[in-house]
């Protein structure tokens, strides 16, 4: 037997002597901020036909994180859930003050790249029709796992396809699947049904398998956020730490307030603070309710994982004082992943409820597009605030275009309508790819080059590049063409006595609009000196009111309530200056009440000694982030 099953088995053997326990004998619930579900899987509903492992497991989740809602799964992988049991499992949380609700895991084989249905099948269509029916009779509402997705090729979708794109096939199948198959039956059996499509994390992907984000969200009732992000180089997806904040706002700006809640797992991690980290940026993005999946990954053991670096530091995920704080209530016993999700939870809740609504730099979207994938998040990871929008953020102050907004026909009439009105215009290498033979040229006299360019050094306005960059062998980048005096660069790389446009900017009209060249690995971008992203900072939020300067992979969430939040993912203590606007002099740490006093920035300069605008004036505060922590802060003036 392995360590965790003697392990399990000790707390099983523990449990079963409680019996039943009391509604009045369970922890209280409820977080004041957010609500907490954990989902079911359907062949762990049917593990929970023994009565000791239900109440056993049960205990152990309910003992260290606040339950309110639980999700109990009809099926998954070919296997349906008993009728007698759903009610009998749904009767135990019930009895226990726990709301419960319906899901459906719509996949054939999971094991098989997540099979999805036949949806041209008339026998699948009818059996995923019996299970959204089936459902709707025991629940009140249901949610659709993230396998709710198109990806065979049988025959008879090469036939039903024609001559349309696979993505244009599917966006079309799977809007009409969710009206015949799933919503409209599950409410002919039951009026008061609400059905919920739960959107998974690859939002730059969807339309490849029918996930429909501009039509879905009108044929469901409520949608769901998949906010796992996971480490970023274990798996292909490569997501980035922010996007667990990112991807919930810009769903949110996509069904506004009909945004039920974030989702995260605990796999794919190197250390335990990952899945905290998870948690935390999905509530910081004002998620209403946060989904645990699942049910098992919960009575996991929380180990430490590789964080030796940090570990004789206190973080904001403490694992040394969740393991003796358990471990002082429960002799002999171990703290869970539902540990975890209770110390993240609860601490970050006080600091939720001081919040206001989150603001960044808009950025366009369009409904089902794609193109330099995830790159928002980059961005965020650099400390820049993002918000992200399906439609085009005409009244924003400033826009950050990336090759996706060249979905939209229209961009460069929007792109020039903004700038006529003196609003200014971010564009990355990307767009500036897909657009300069589509209209680009009548803005701006440049070209992107079939070119390459491998640069080690930067520099920020004139003078020969000397901050190294990148110590691998340096950074990849597209070459961009410009005429001397008609665009100015205001970041340069350097590369064997040649230089090379980082960030130009030109004037069209009353606007300014800035062209920022992207490494062909966005990752590099991280290995910018930190002057130079201080320059990009200082451009592109000039008038924002709040402005972070400090090491990449520290973000900045800030809230229209002058608060703001600055988190670390980093393994070692950093330092950063924070730069507000609005005649802050003093911040005022959340959770420990500390009181910091600004100074006055200084302007910066540049050819000739001459004041460089970066914006109004601003206060600089001086503060230390702990390694994989946040903190928090009000401002005063």
């Amino acid at each position: 037997m392995t360590r965790f099953g003697r392990w399990f088995l000790l707390v099983l053997c523990c449990c079963s002597l409680c019996q039943y326990f009391s509604p009045s004998a369970s922890a209280e619930r409820g977080y004041k901020s957010f609500e907490v579900a954990v989902y079911v899987p359907e062949y762990v509903v049917e593990q929970m036909k023994d009565s000791n492992y239900l109440q056993s497991t049960w205990k152990i989740i309910n003992d260290q994180v606040k339950v309110d809602k639980v999700y109990l799964e009809t099926y998954r992988s070919g296997r349906v859930a008993d009728d007698q049991l759903l009610d009998q499992v749904k009767k135990f949380f019930v009895d226990r003050g726990v709301e419960v609700a319906g899901g459906i895991g719509l996949t054939v084989m999971e094991s098989n790249n997540f099979q999805s249905f036949c949806y041209t099948d008339p026998k699948d269509r009818d059996f995923v029709k019996m299970l959204a029916q089936k459902t709707a009779r025991h629940f009140d509402e249901i949610i659709l796992d993230d396998f709710y997705f198109n990806n065979t090729k049988y025959d008879s979708d090469i036939a039903a396809k024609g001559s349309k794109s696979w993505a244009e096939f599917r966006l079309g199948l799977m809007d009409q699947v969710s009206r015949e198959l799933i919503v409209d039956p599950a409410k002919a059996v039951n009026s008061k049904v609400k059905v919920i499509i739960k959107f998974p994390n690859w939002y730059e992907h969807f339309q490849g398998n029918g996930y429909d984000l501009k039509n879905e969200p009108g044929i469901f009732d409520e949608i769901w956020t998949g906010n796992e992000t996971r480490e970023a180089d274990m798996t292909p997806q490569h997501l980035q730490q922010y996007q667990s904040y990112e991807i919930f706002r810009y769903f949110e700006n996509i069904s506004p307030g009909r945004n039920g809640g974030g989702w995260v797992d605990t796999g794919g991690i190197r250390y335990v603070d990952r899945y905290a980290e998870q948690l935390w940026d999905t509530m910081l993005a004002k998620a209403p309710s946060i989904m645990l999946f699942k049910w098992t990954e919960l009575l996991n053991p929380a180990v430490a994982g590789q964080r030796q670096a940090w570990s004789d530091i206190h973080t904001s995920f403490d694992y040394q004082q969740l393991v003796n704080e358990y471990e002082k209530s429960h002799p002999g016993l171990h703290s869970t992943m539902a540990g975890v999700a209770g110390y993240a939870l609860g601490g970050i809740d006080p600091v939720i409820g001081r919040l206001g609504n989150p603001i960044g730099i808009a950025s366009y979207k369009p409904y089902n597009s794609s193109g330099e994938d995830f790159l928002q998040n980059y961005f965020g990871m650099m400390g820049i605030p993002i918000e992200m929008y399906p439609s085009f953020p005409a009244d924003a102050k400033v826009v950050l275009l990336t090759q996706e907004a060249a979905d939209d026909p229209q961009i460069v009439s929007k792109i020039k309508a903004r700038l006529e009105a003196g609003k200014d215009v971010f564009i990355t290498s990307g767009l500036v790819q897909a657009l300069q033979d589509k209209g680009l040229g009548d803005l701006l006299s440049l070209r992107y080059t079939s070119r390459k360019a491998i640069v080690d050094q930067f520099a920020a306005g004139y003078g020969a590049p000397v901050e190294a960059g990148n110590k691998n062998g340096g950074i990849l980048i597209p070459e961009i063409d410009f005429f001397t005096n008609d665009a100015v660069p205001l970041i340069r790389a350097g590369a064997n006595g040649n230089s090379f446009p980082i960030l130009l900017s030109d004037h069209y009209s009353k606007g300014v609009i800035y062209v920022l060249t992207i490494p062909d690995n966005f990752n590099d971008l991280y290995s910018y000196p930190s002057g130079i992203v201080s320059v990009l900072r200082e451009n592109l939020l000039r008038d924002f009111p709040v402005r972070l300067d400090g090491p990449d992979k520290v973000s900045l969430f800030a809230y229209d309530n002058h608060t703001f939040v600055v988190e670390s993912y980093l393994d070692q203590p950093v330092a950063v200056t924070v730069a507000l606007t609005g005649g802050t002099t003093k911040i005022t740490n959340m959770q420990t009440g500390d009181v910091t006093t600004g100074s006055a920035s200084t302007p910066r300069r540049g050819f000739g000694g001459r004041i460089i605008n970066t914006g109004p004036d601003r206060v600089n505060f001086q503060i230390t982030i702990q390694p994989h922590s946040y903190a928090a802060f009000s401002e005063t003036p």
